[in-house]
């Protein structure tokens, strides 16, 4: 069974919203409310589709939406919830009140994705920085970290680990494989 059609394209606007397409919707949302967007543009007067006034609403004409450049917080926050979460940009603007996810989409892939990417090759360089090279720095030379392969090995790689003074290592890479776990990435 097919879906039908959000709406008949023969005679629909298509293309940048008017300031008095804008005061339409906004008008008839206030008084009416938005409960359904497939029959809105009908009761509204509007010769749009459904999902252009759901996406114009949602992305521009909402009135708790925050307007302006981001804030040095907001970008680290972005950057912080880029590198936890990855593309889930729903996921990240729902800790940005007032940003929408498509704003926040857009910022990322035209400022802060080069940025980004700068950073972790500065951070690869600096050899304190990255956790392998660090075990490697503190450890004995037989002290290598590995990954085990199964649960024993895990409790010997610990132990012997420990002996060597490695054990802010293992508990850092144990902290960052959770969170990758806990991700679901």
């Amino acid at each position: 069974m097919m879906r039908a059609p959000c709406c008949d394209k023969m005679g629909l606007k298509k293309g940048p919203w008017t300031p008095e397409e804008d005061h339409i919707l906004i008008t008839h949302i206030q008084r009416y409310g938005h409960q359904n967007w497939r029959a809105l543009p009908k009761q509204a007067g509007l010769l749009r589709c459904g999902k252009s006034c759901r996406l114009r609403w949602i992305n521009y004409l909402r009135p708790d939406i925050k307007r302006g450049n981001f804030s040095n917080e907001e970008e680290e926050t972005i950057l912080k919830l880029h590198g936890i979460l990855g593309n889930k940009w729903s996921a990240i603007a729902a800790r940005l009140p007032g940003r929408t996810d498509n704003e926040i989409k857009n910022f990322w892939y035209t400022h802060l994705k080069k940025r980004a990417e700068r950073s972790q090759m500065h951070s690869m360089s600096n050899s304190t920085s990255c956790p392998l090279q660090k075990a490697q720095a503190t450890c004995s030379s037989e002290a290598q970290i590995r990954m085990p392969q199964v649960a024993a090995d895990a409790s010997n790689a610990t132990t012997s680990n420990a002996s060597n003074g490695c054990n802010e290592i293992d508990e850092e890479m144990e902290f960052w494989y959770n969170l990758f776990i806990q991700t679901g990435q």
